[in-house]
């Protein structure tokens, strides 16, 4: 099997922002049709309790968590964001890392746009969200989300995976020693 061609920085970069774009382009857009067709905070079934609309202004973080502390999500928005950007610029090689973190970019762009331009005003907007699955919150039945909370959470579990695997950004694999070599070592070490 030949390897895989590796990205150079000009294709990774482009590949984020065209991904990024997109996700943050149908966050806003559904968000748009949210506030102009749903009721706010009443519940619409679309499939009985399995999934619903629920239209409302989150000021916190997940499950209305900080809600005080607004500006702070705001600027760890931003670090996101920008620790994004500047790996792929300087190590991002590989198509896995290049759609992980672009579709992240894009989730992340489209929670910062709701917290810079949305009431009530710069930096401490609130994030307009409108889906509800409650089946899926044994412990958090109030839990609404969009479209951004769907790629940041998933694409933070395909982050996780890449590193467990040890898929690093040039697109080399990280080896790993023998589990007998760890074991005899550790003993050593006694």
């Amino acid at each position: 099997m030949a390897p895989r061609k590796r990205l150079n920085g000009p294709a990774a970069g482009a590949l984020v922002a065209i991904l990024a774009a997109v996700v943050l382009a149908a966050d806003q857009f559904t968000k748009y049709l949210a506030l102009e067709h749903l009721p706010y905070q009443r519940e619409v079934p679309v499939l009985g309790e399995f999934f619903q609309l629920y239209l409302t202004k989150n000021p916190g973080a997940a499950f209305s968590l900080g809600t005080g502390v607004t500006w702070v999500f705001t600027l760890a928005l931003a670090a996101v964001a920008v620790v994004v950007v500047v790996l792929t610029l300087r190590a991002v090689r590989t198509r896995s890392w290049a759609i992980v973190l672009g579709l992240l970019l894009g989730g992340v762009l489209g929670n910062l746009t709701d917290r810079l331009l949305r009431e009530p005003g710069f930096l401490v907007g609130h994030v307009i969200d409108f889906i509800h699955t409650p089946w899926m919150w044994l412990w958090f039945p109030s839990a609404i989300y969009n479209i951004a909370d769907i790629f940041i959470v998933t694409m933070m579990i395909s982050v996780a995976v890449l590193v467990v695997v040890g898929v690093r950004f040039d697109g080399t694999r990280e080896r790993r020693a023998p589990a007998d070599e760890h074991v005899e070592t550790a003993d050593a070490d006694l």
